[in-house]
């Protein structure tokens, strides 16, 4: 049976723009990371493997909300816990642990809630894309926003299944 992700559409909801077309994808359990000996490893090898390994950071996320109006983004978690809320204040609320996987199209707002201390997250980006960071809190990031989040390049992958993933038919342009 295919891995099949939850899947997230959020409004622009003044703050946070959101993409207007895609939405976000949430894989629970896309690795089963209860044997790893090195989760941070293994979730950065799929990453690389399907295209999505580009710019790649261990931390976590950031507790304020941001959005990257520039680039995709793929967020994998190899260590701990987390609470987040994507899309904004009126978007959703997810609790995360380690092998879930979310994918946000550009413009997608996250922030972390609370956490473990144990935390680790494994970031990439496709291979087209400028990576930036903006705040919810700044109209003048969102205005221009609006302008360059619609016009991100569909990748030619999906970062946890690859070519033949659900994140292309999900995200045609």
């Amino acid at each position: 049976m295919a891995l099949e992700p939850l899947t997230f559409l959020f409004k622009d909801d003044g703050a946070v723009p959101n993409h207007p077309r895609w939405p976000m994808l949430v894989y629970k359990g896309a690795l089963d990371l209860s044997k790893s000996r090195d989760p941070e490893d293994d979730i950065e090898k799929m990453f690389a493997a399907n295209g999505w390994g580009h710019g790649g950071w261990r931390n976590g996320i950031y507790p304020f909300a941001h959005y990257h109006a520039m680039i995709h983004e793929v967020l994998g978690i190899a260590r701990g816990t987390a609470t987040v809320r994507f899309g904004g204040d009126a978007g959703e609320v997810l609790d995360v642990e380690p092998g879930d996987v979310a994918v946000l199209p550009a413009g997608t707002g996250h922030q972390r809630l609370s956490a473990s201390g144990d935390l680790v997250v494994i970031g990439g980006y496709p291979p087209t894309g400028t990576y930036n960071l903006c705040r919810g809190d700044h109209p003048a990031d969102r205005l221009a926003a609006l302008k360059t989040i619609p016009d991100v390049p569909q990748p030619g992958s999906d970062p946890v299944t690859g070519r033949d993933g659900p994140l292309l038919g999900l995200w045609r342009s």
